[in-house]
């Protein structure tokens, strides 16, 4: 799969970004890593329960016809994707943090605005604004 250009410097104005304060980078900061703990663990468990459930399947296996085997393998999967979703949650919202700490969090990585705030709310790993973000989702 091919790697996306690098969008954080390609087209970028030089839109004066204002500073926040150090309380409101911590809060920020505060925010985004409690979610990734809560992330963190919601995978742990995730990746338990899968665990248990390949065991069980395992062990209550004999007899099972190919519709039976069929059903086992497409849970799986789900339960698979489930879990791969978390870890690309988990990985967003690292990302923010080092947007944080490199002083670009809050401003979209392909014009150089500023992210509205009710979307950073709403999603706060954005990396895009809402004009970027419709714009890539139609490509």
């Amino acid at each position: 799969m091919a790697k996306p250009a690098d969008t954080r410097t390609a087209g970028r104005k030089s839109a004066p970004k204002a500073t926040r304060s150090a309380a409101e980078t911590e809060k920020i900061r505060a925010a985004l890593a409690a979610r990734r703990d809560e992330l963190r663990a919601e995978y742990d468990r995730t990746l338990s329960e899968i665990t248990e459930l390949q065991r069980d399947r395992l062990t209550d296996s004999a007899g099972d016809d190919q519709a039976d085997t069929g059903t086992k393998t497409f849970e799986r999967e789900q339960e698979i994707s489930l879990a791969n979703s978390i870890l690309e949650r988990i990985t967003q919202v690292e990302r923010a943090l080092e947007r944080l700490d490199e002083g670009g969090y809050g401003w979209c990585e392909r014009c150089g605005n500023p992210i509205p705030v009710e979307r950073l709310a709403a999603f706060p790993s954005a990396t895009l604004c809402v004009t970027c973000k419709q714009l890539a989702e139609r490509r």
